[in-house]
Order: structure tokens, then C-alpha cells, then sequence
């Protein structure tokens, strides 16, 4: 199916509709670019032009008039929640005399994970759809003079063909567990060392000891356990960001329109909530996203986000978690540092050199620090 040479901008996800969007994204599996997802984030007024992220979402048709290819895109105010940080170059290119704000960035909006950007029907011939994509968002930047483009991650497939299209390639690490084939957490244990099989033991019972863990999804996900999660996030958002991205309609829309996708882990203590982590369910992931709590429990963050996520993609077969940003602390519990990705066009030479430099530079180190954190830190038997 051969594409129409043309690209409109979308300033409203439902402007392009759930089947028409779904039908380039579902094939991807990922719950992060689905329409749901990102339609939830705009009815509930956290990824708006208010808040610094104005959707341009870009669409292509095909030959019969029929959606073929789609890219999630937002003028951007700021560099906040992207979770790939360019606060530096914009320092830079301002104190220069250049303006880096408004900016153009494809990405889920608040979350580090990685997911197709460029996402094409099926039937339609990937690299016409790709070339579309990237030639509308970079079109996009020259009429309407910003100074950047920006592609946070995107599988290494996409980023490779990015940088053959002379955009930068950027790569960063996060810390994922993968399943090695493992029937239950105790086959997992088995791939550890002695001295880390004990302390994983000893910190899951010391944490779950007086508590009842519940794993929410689907008709379980009530308005009582959102209002509990919702005073959880809330409390760890404004200590670490000062202002949280979320607020408390996105998580009942979340709930409602996508129920099957999320798995909330709970703590409650004598029938109260007290602490809780938010996933999201892909085709062959799970996606840790948010955490909190109102009581201060030894090992509890450990339990919720990182134990409880890999028993619970065990029971499912799914191939690996994806535990979100930062933490090497990760790697004690079988939590690999792992490449991620992100592409960048910056539109004005003056800035496009030194951006370049440094992205190789940062690449050369990148690998050799997780080279180093794997060696030095797995909690891996040898051989």
C-alpha cells in the first residue's frame, strides 16, 4: 500500500481516531504509544499546550484515503519529564544568543521507556512510512523555525535508521531484568549467587512481614486503591520533582480505558493501603512507572517495584522488566544495566557540532560504564 506525499498535523490525538492510530501502534505492543494511553494524557489535561506539551501528532495517509502511518509529537516549552536531559545544550545555545525553547520531541510524555516512535501500518512499506515521518517532523521544525527535533526511545532498530539519516544518536542506560526462560522466582534465584539468593530472601520476608501484597488489574482497580496510589505519588512526585506531571483524573482514566494494561502492586496494613507501584502491561514487558508510600517499610520499595514485578511477569511469560530510570541498585537484584536510545536534528549548525561531539563522547563512555557495572556487579553466578 503506497502512501500519499503528504503529512498532516494533528493538534488533538482524537483527531486522528483509536482506529486509525491503533492500527499503526497495536502491532508494536507497546502500551506507552497506544492510543488510549496517549488520549488519556490529553483528556485528563497533563500533555497539553498548557502544560508545555502541545500535541503535533503527525499522520499520513495511504492511496485509499486510510491512515498508514503515525508519529506521537509535541512542541515542547521545556525540557521537563522527558527523562533524556538537554538542560546543558539549552544553556548553552542560549547563552550563546540562540532560543532552544520551543523544541519538538516524539516520545511517550512522562515516561522512560522504550517504544517504537515511528509507527507504521502493517501492510505499508516500512521505510516509505519512516521517510515520511521524519521528513514531516523535520519540515514541521523549519516552518515553524524551532530549533531542535528530538526522538527519545526508540528501539534500536529505529535510532540505527535515525542515524543514518544524519541525525545524532544519543544513548543513555537503564537497569532491565530479563527472563531467562524461568518457571517460577525460585528459578530465578537459582541463576544467583549464594550471598544474593539470601539477602533477596531475607529482604522479601522482612518486607512483606505484617502486610498483605495485592497485584491489581482489570475490575480490581478501584477508585479506592487510585485514591491510595494517587497520596502515594503524590508524596514521592513533590520530593522529587516538586511538581508531579500526573494528576488525579489521568489514573481513573487510565482505569478505565485501560484496565487490562495496568497491574497496580499494593501494600495495606490492617486494611490500609500504605504503599503502592503502578505498571504498565506490554505484548512481551512489563513496565515499571510509579511508586510511593505513606509508611516507612525496610525493603518494601525493593519488594513492590522489583520482586513482585518479576514473579508477576514470570507467572505471565513475559521476557523481561523494564524498571524505568536510574537506580544502580538495581543490579543487586537482577536488574541489568541495558543501552537505551534517543535521536536528535538540530537545526542550526552552531549548536548541531557541539551536540555531536558530545553525544559521541557520551556514547564511548556510556559503554564502558555499563561494561564496568555488569563485570564488577552482577548478581549473577559466574559462567
Amino acid at each position: 500500500m503506497s502512501l500519499k506525499p503528504a503529512v498532516r498535523v494533528n493538534r488533538r490525538i482524537a483527531d486522528i481516531g483509536r482506529t486509525a492510530w491503533d492500527a499503526c501502534a497495536a502491532p508494536s505492543g507497546n502500551p506507552f504509544v497506544a492510543y488510549d494511553f496517549l488520549d488519556v494524557l490529553e483528556q485528563a489535561g497533563c500533555a497539553v499546550e498548557r502544560t508545555g506539551w502541545g500535541p503535533q501528532h503527525l499522520a499520513i495517509e495511504d492511496g485509499a484515503g486510510e491512515v498508514g502511518a503515525v508519529m506521537p509529537l509535541y512542541l515542547k516549552s521545556h525540557s521537563q519529564g522527558e527523562y533524556i536531559f538537554d538542560h546543558s545544550w539549552a544553556d548553552a545555545y542560549e547563552r550563546a544568543g540562540g532560543r532552544y525553547y520551543p523544541k519538538l520531541l516524539s516520545a511517550a510524555p512522562f515516561t522512560p521507556a522504550t517504544g517504537s516512535r515511528l509507527l507504521v501500518r502493517p501492510d505499508v512499506p516500512v521505510e516509505a512510512g519512516y521517510e515520511m515521518l521524519l521528513g514531516g517532523a523535520l519540515t514541521l521544525c523549519q516552518q515553524m523555525g524551532v530549533s531542535s527535533v528530538h526522538i527519545n526511545f526508540p528501539p534500536q532498530a529505529e535510532w540505527d535508521w535515525l542515524g543514518a539519516q544524519g541525525l545524532a544518536q544519543r544513548q543513555g542506560q537503564q537497569y532491565h531484568w530479563f527472563n531467562r526462560g524461568y518457571g517460577t522466582f525460585d528459578d530465578f534465584l537459582a541463576d544467583l549467587s549464594s550471598g544474593r539468593r539470601k539477602t533477596i530472601r531475607r529482604e522479601r520476608r522482612d518486607a512483606q512481614a505484617g502486610l498483605e501484597i495485592a497485584c491489581l488489574t482489570g475490575a480490581d482497580l478501584t477508585e479506592d486503591a487510585w485514591d491510595a496510589f494517587y497520596g502515594f505519588y503524590m508524596d514521592t512526585g513533590s520530593r522529587k520533582w516538586g511538581q508531579p506531571y500526573l494528576n488525579r483524573r489521568f489514573f481513573s482514566l487510565l482505569g478505565e480505558r485501560m484496565a487490562d494494561r495496568v497491574l497496580l502492586i499494593m501494600a495495606r496494613r490492617h486494611g490500609r493501603w500504605i504503599a503502592g507501584a503502578l505498571n504498565l502491561v506490554g505484548d512481551d514487558a512489563l513496565y515499571g512507572r510509579n511508586w510511593g508510600c505513606v509508611e516507612d517499610v525496610p525493603f518494601l520499595h525493593f519488594e513492590l517495584c522489583y520482586y513482585q514485578a518479576i514473579e508477576w511477569a514470570i507467572s505471565r511469560g513475559l521476557a523481561r522488566v523494564e524498571a524505568g530510570a536510574q537506580g544502580q541498585h538495581k543490579i543487586a537484584r537482577g536488574y541489568l544495566p541495558t543501552p537505551v536510545y534517543s535521536a536528535h536534528y538540530i537545526a542550526d549548525p552552531v549548536l548541531r557540532g557541539p551536540v555531536e561531539d558530545f553525544v559521541a563522547r557520551e556514547k564511548a563512555a556510556v559503554d564502558g560504564e555499563m561494561e564496568w557495572l555488569a563485570e564488577e556487579y552482577s548478581p549473577f553466578r559466574q559462567g
